[in-house]
């Protein structure tokens, strides 16, 4: 289907993209049927569409695919990180194929559906990523309609009716209810998820703020027995369960919003000295917690390419890591204390991606080094976090 900028529907489309300017981009939608607002943005990665689709940073947030191929190995239960998938829908260039792995157990426009999310296929999603890097990242309406019916003024008006991410506090929508604890370790094919050995471990309570299920498995993965809580949990019920270290974790929405509630606990924690690790929207709650801000990214950074350079002396200084990414916010590296050091910068636009603190075993990285998907470069994180805590046994 062509891009079109006007709404004039072309002869068969059965998917629309209906931009707040009123710009409508025509497809053929696939997967659940409606309508959804949100904010488009784009991932470059190449593999790990379930992955990202499932993944809760993406609330509120329609995903369009730079590369082409999307769907083409279906999908299975195996490859998902959160029990409810977030992400609005996604919109890709070519039309899904067949799956053509032994590992797919269902159709990929029928996982859609099965979760909620509507797909839009033969759309240009290079002139579409082009208009995003350009003018930024839009609030638009994502729709599928199986009979080729679209009420334009309804849809415009749900578009023009999106208030947007900023000011918005998405991670207490898609956090945990309760507190648990967590199992299962890395993945490999064949063995599936492994489990949690015997022998003592040090404890790590995790603030679920919108979690990746690989961030706890890559935690189990460095030694640490890990408890879940949900995002609002208290610092007294948190200070209740003991924990050798907390870990932040990553989530959807603004971290100014997040942070009313999120903030106060965190610099609790600072002030007992309890060792903290935070990934993402963590990694941004802790930099408010430190006294810093942070900023709207023009576009934001998603996917599984990113170039980030380590600052921090001592071994691996001035190396440089390949990262997954997914985040539309950004600590701004200026306004932070002298307590606090940056440690990791973006080769891309020279953006803050980490941060640690001087006087405290306090750290917090702004991309994935759980990947899922993505590169590995990046898990030697978790060993620095979890070998820096101590087990119950050592502790007494």
């Amino acid at each position: 289907m062509a891009h079109a900028t006007t709404s004039a529907q072309p002869q068969g489309a059965t998917g629309l993209l209906l931009l707040a300017d009123g710009t409508a981009i025509w497809g053929r939608g696939f997967g659940a049927a409606g309508a959804k607002a949100g904010e488009v943005c784009f991932n470059t990665s190449i593999t790990g569409y379930q992955e990202i689709l499932t993944d809760p940073s993406y609330a509120g947030q329609i995903i369009t695919f730079t590369f082409p191929h999307i769907g083409n190995v279906g999908a299975n239960p195996e490859d998902v990180e959160a029990d409810v998938p977030q992400a609005l829908g996604c919109i890709v260039r070519e039309d899904v194929t067949n799956p053509s792995s032994f590992r797919s157990a269902q159709h990929f426009s029928e996982w859609l559906g099965a979760n909620g999310q509507i797909g839009l296929s033969g759309i240009d999603t290079r002139a579409l990523t082009r208009r995003i890097r350009e003018a930024g990242a839009p609030n638009a309406v994502i729709a599928h309609a199986p009979d080729g019916v679209f009420d334009m003024p309804a849809l415009l008006a749900l578009a023009q009716g999106w208030p947007g991410l900023e000011g918005m506090d998405l991670a207490i929508e898609v956090t945990g209810a309760d507190t648990r604890g967590w199992q299962g370790g890395k993945w490999t094919l064949g063995a599936g998820y492994a489990q949690m050995g015997e022998g003592e471990r040090p404890h790590v309570v995790a603030i679920d703020y919108g979690a990746k299920h690989n961030i706890f498995r890559s935690l189990v993965e460095a030694g640490a027995k890990v408890t879940v809580v949900p995002a609002k949990t208290s610092l007294e019920e948190i200070l209740a369960l003991e924990p050798a270290g907390v870990f932040l974790s990553n989530g959807p929405g603004d971290p100014a919003a997040t942070g009313a509630y999120a903030v106060p606990v965190i610099r609790g924690l600072l002030e007992r000295d309890v060792p903290i690790f935070g990934i993402c929207l963590g990694h941004q709650l802790l930099g408010l917690a430190a006294g810093a801000r942070t900023t709207k990214m023009h576009q934001g950074h998603r996917g599984a390419n990113h170039p980030v350079k380590r600052l921090e002396t001592g071994p691996g200084f001035g190396r440089v890591e390949i990262t997954s990414m997914n985040h539309g916010f950004a600590v701004d590296a200026a306004t932070l204390p002298a307590n606090v050091v940056e440690t990791h910068v973006s080769l891309f636009d020279g953006s803050n991606c980490g941060i640690a603190f001087t006087d405290r075993n306090a750290f917090g990285v702004q991309y994935h080094p759980e990947a899922s998907p993505g590169p590995q470069d990046s898990f030697y994180l978790f060993e620095k976090f979890v070998s820096g805590l101590k087990a119950p046994a050592a502790a007494a």
